[in-house]
């Protein structure tokens, strides 16, 4: 410390004690030399006090996976709004294919000396994924929020929609419907939440009495195209309710019947989970669980402030309860 007191304080010009006062949030020094202390932090490669990081523009990244599932730009928005109201700005750094990867994005992030970040169905939702970056960002303490799924190895704050309820809510209305064939598609193997969405639809199969075989299980890549693919095999196995883990590939899942001449919902119920933006004027209208962007965003902003303030947020996950929406596409269960 005493060292890159009298560093710094060289770079500068000024004396130990005056470079003391700016990384310590003292008075008594004007803004001048309190900016060229900061910048003389930055050249010299010391890493800025918690509550001076991203202090110039009071930056927060805010980091997401895509911006076609209109989930994310709700949630963009959201975040967006309740930062802007603590006096933060987000930086949005999207994912593309073959572009920037999460990783890049968090160096680039680190260069800006942000005051924190908040990430929404990033690589930390996938087990097998690499997550260095987000131990990169734990060493230096940064502020950090996860949305939708907790990385066990890192004591990160997490606000998540429960998975296990929101399945709980689709199986129980497919099986008041009379459906007895239901089948999932879910994301990726190792995608967490899609891990728990399964173990609750093993969990409501085995409490209706039956259960829930293999074949009646597909995985997909979270788009209406792979909603489309997957559902394609569960209708070939006499599937007639189908739980999506996300609107595109319900949207997917209805057009997959109608390709093989099935009118929904009157021979195929489907039901997503999002209840994105427009899902109320597609046709039929989807029955959908619904997610509370609104809280669990505002939610994951209290946690980064608290943070960044330097205060103690609670450990664990905070749990939102969603809400099944019924509309048209979902009916009685076909006579055989």
């Amino acid at each position: 410390m005493t060292r890159r007191l009298a560093q710094v304080a060289k770079k500068v010009g000024v004396s130990e004690a005056t470079v003391s006062r700016v990384l310590n949030g003292k008075p008594g020094v004007s803004e001048t030399t309190r900016q060229s202390v900061l910048t003389a932090l930055d050249v010299l490669g010391y890493e800025r006090p918690t509550q001076l990081r991203g202090e110039r523009a009071r930056l927060v990244g805010l980091v997401l996976p895509e911006l076609q599932n209109p989930i994310f730009p709700l949630l963009a928005e959201v975040i967006g709004g309740a930062l802007a109201q603590q006096g933060l700005t987000p930086v949005l750094c999207t994912q593309t294919k073959g572009g920037v990867s999460e990783a890049d994005y968090v160096d680039l992030l680190l260069q800006q000396h942000v005051s924190g970040v908040v990430f929404a169905g990033g690589l930390f939702a996938q087990a097998d994924a690499p997550h260095d970056h987000y131990r990169q960002l734990a060493e230096r303490r940064i502020p950090v929020v996860l949305i939708n799924a907790p990385v066990e190895e890192l004591d990160f704050p997490c606000v998540s929609c429960d998975d296990a309820v929101a399945v709980e809510q689709a199986w129980r209305h497919l099986s008041l419907l009379g459906h007895e064939r239901i089948g999932v598609v879910l994301g990726p193997r190792d995608h967490m939440p899609s891990r728990r969405k399964l173990a609750a639809a093993r969990a409501a199969a085995e409490a209706a009495g039956s259960a829930l075989p293999d074949e009646r299980v597909e995985r997909s890549m979270f788009s209406l195209e792979g909603g489309q693919a997957a559902t394609s095999r569960l209708l070939d196995r006499g599937v007639t309710g189908i739980i999506c883990a996300s609107d595109p590939l319900a949207l997917g899942a209805i057009r997959a019947a109608r390709r093989r001449g099935l009118a929904v919902p009157e021979q195929v119920s489907v039901v997503g989970f999002d209840d994105s933006a427009f899902m109320n004027c597609t046709e039929p209208p989807l029955s959908t669980v619904r997610q509370p962007i609104e809280a669990m965003g505002r939610a994951a902003v209290d946690l980064l402030c608290t943070q960044i303030q330097g205060g103690e947020v609670p450990p664990g996950e905070l749990l939102f309860e969603p809400e099944l929406v019924v509309r048209g596409s979902t009916a009685q269960a076909p006579r055989d």
